[in-house]
């Protein structure tokens, strides 16, 4: 495999990706406030970035989904904001509070970018056709965020999440499944069409491509 060469083009692509999240941030599309949880569209850019610029970059936005997330749910907080916000949950549950939302919200949204940007580099080895490969991957990339955010709070936040909607601790896996059954989907859906819509496009311009550059 290629070494990555991180050069003025490489910084750039992921400057006006970084660019493109805060604009989503800023106008409040990118994070969506629903009663219980907020939706969100800035997994797209995470995963087109690392299509096209790698896992590293994808991770790098990632990290920036993660943030944003931090600051909308601190600043702006919902009924599950504890999950995503160290201040929120420090409050409540002290420093593992913290610990568990900083992972939550920062290094589940890393691992978006990381695990589509691999898997691109693995489907592009097995000589898949992009439009195979990209909604593969956008499906991929949503499910990571989708599974990872609400698996980790099965796992981690059973006990809170269980008194939030005022049900048993039994049936809180129901309700996580729920939402992966339906939230979940509908933004892999969204997710496999943007992605190869978008990507495909970005795919021809030669300073992003990624045979033009490192995959890494």
């Amino acid at each position: 495999m290629k070494t990555r060469k991180h050069d003025t083009r490489w910084l750039v692509g992921v400057a006006l990706f970084v660019a493109l999240q805060l604009v989503l941030q800023m106008t409040g599309i990118g994070l969506i406030p629903l009663p219980f949880i907020k939706a969100t569209t800035l997994h797209i850019p995470v995963i087109i970035g690392a299509v096209v610029l790698g896992p590293l970059a994808g991770g790098i936005l990632g990290g920036v989904f993660g943030i944003c997330s931090i600051w909308t749910n601190t600043v702006t907080p919902s009924a599950l904001s504890f999950a995503f916000s160290p201040v929120l949950a420090a409050e409540t549950s002290g420093a593992s509070g913290a610990v568990k939302a900083v992972w939550i919200a920062l290094g589940c949204r890393i691992l978006i970018g990381v695990v589509s940007g691999w898997l691109w580099i693995g489907l592009k080895k097995l000589k898949v056709n992009d439009f195979a490969a990209l909604p593969i991957v956008g499906v991929a990339g949503a499910l990571t965020n989708t599974v990872l955010v609400m698996g980790s709070i099965y796992v981690l936040l059973r006990p809170e999440y269980a008194a939030l909607k005022n049900v048993a601790m039994e049936a809180v896996l129901g309700l996580i499944m729920g939402v992966v059954g339906t939230s979940g989907v509908a933004e892999a859906v969204a997710a496999a069409i943007l992605v190869t819509a978008i990507g495909k496009a970005l795919l021809h311009v030669p300073a992003l491509r990624p045979q033009a550059n490192a995959n890494i």
